[in-house]
């Protein structure tokens, strides 16, 4: 059943449950100023910033790199103009040269496996002044597919249990490099908040007979809806100004996604990121693409159904949150939604047709 809003945003502090993450939210209006006044008080550089000599992400600078995996070109006769670059990281939080162990994995008392793994970077434009949100959403769309691409690679190690595809913009978000890039680490486990969020995915299964996310949001948590992909504020969002890009079919892995629908969710991630930084004051940012396991058996594909996350960097998270894994928003979800909603993007209708028309 879908989560029932009160006919007003509430003053008073208020805990929602995440159903979908199996979580509580405290929110807590109290704590911050209007949410139309909520601005990043450290804001990514400006994005017209002068390259640096010095970027090995840069064209022409390819040698300074890890090995590289495969490229996007942009000229099929000129190998040395390409549009994407998907890399090794140069410093891999696991390994793909060591043996991976398949037999500790389905011991519950197992306590140590192998770091066998693989740490890619997806270099998303030749162009270092421009950021993922300046490309066209046909542009965006083609970095999906390069996502895409990787991951099918990835999946064809059976050690290989879980693929997490993520982006840091801003230093204070996680990016070490100002040049954008995104990353995939594939790990030879299923980490327990995937594992919690599958097992709450297939409770309300059982409960409902359907999909928690096919199921129609209420309308004031609704950003935006594109042919197959709807933006949301969730209802129990963890992070001020938090929003979802959910598929409007079911699907459980991201992997699934084709050429067109890839353009679609282009489009519409890049009108988010637009919205979102003309709202919050350019905010550094993380997104997560939140998929199924690689493998996983019949019983979860039909209650799995894989979103992508936004989180701008507004807050940091302090000593409640930590110990209780309890996060407090200051502003409430309907509130944010109607904010973003109404965020003036001038290219909005020529975003959404390019997509149509290129797909």
């Amino acid at each position: 059943m879908a989560p029932q809003l009160p006919s007003s945003s509430p003053q008073n502090p208020e805990l929602r449950k995440d159903i979908i993450n199996n979580k509580w939210v405290n929110f807590s209006p109290a704590r911050s100023k209007r949410p139309s006044d909520f601005k990043s008080k450290s804001p990514v550089s400006d994005p017209n910033q002068k390259q640096s000599q010095e970027c090995p992400f840069c064209i022409g600078h390819e040698h300074e790199c890890a090995p590289e995996i495969f490229r996007v070109m942009d000229d099929p006769n000129s190998p040395s103009k390409w549009r994407i670059r998907v890399i090794q990281n140069l410093y891999p939080a696991l390994s793909r040269d060591i043996e991976p162990q398949n037999t500790g994995l389905d011991n519950p008392d197992c306590g140590v496996v192998a770091g066998f793994g693989f740490h890619d970077v997806v270099i998303e434009t030749s162009t270092h002044p421009v950021h993922l949100f300046d490309l066209s959403g046909y542009g965006v769309g083609e970095v999906l597919m390069a996502y895409k691409k990787r991951v099918l690679q990835i999946a064809s190690f059976d050690a290989i249990k879980y693929i997490q595809v993520f982006k840091n913009h801003g230093a204070s978000a996680g990016a070490s490099m100002s040049h954008s890039h995104s990353q995939i680490i594939a790990l030879p486990i299923v980490p327990p908040a995937i594992s919690t969020r599958l097992a709450a995915m297939k409770e309300y299964f059982e409960q409902t007979g359907n999909c928690v996310l096919c199921e129609k949001p209420p309308k004031e948590l609704l950003i935006h809806e594109s042919r197959h992909f709807i933006s949301v504020v969730p209802f129990a969002a963890s992070y001020a100004f938090e929003i979802w890009i959910i598929p409007r079919y079911h699907s459980a892995h991201f992997h699934d996604i084709d050429k067109e629908k890839a353009n679609d969710l282009g489009g519409l991630l890049k009108l988010m990121l637009k919205k979102m930084g003309l709202q919050l004051n350019n905010p550094p940012f993380n997104f997560m693409i939140h998929t199924a396991p690689v493998r996983i058996d019949d019983a979860h594909l039909s209650c799995s159904h894989w979103y992508l996350q936004i989180v701008p960097q507004l807050t940091v998270l302090a000593g409640f949150e930590v110990a209780t894994g309890c996060h407090i928003n200051p502003v409430f979800p309907e509130n944010a939604a109607k904010i973003l909603r109404e965020v003036n993007v001038e290219d909005t209708e020529e975003i959404c047709r390019e997509d149509s028309e290129r797909s």
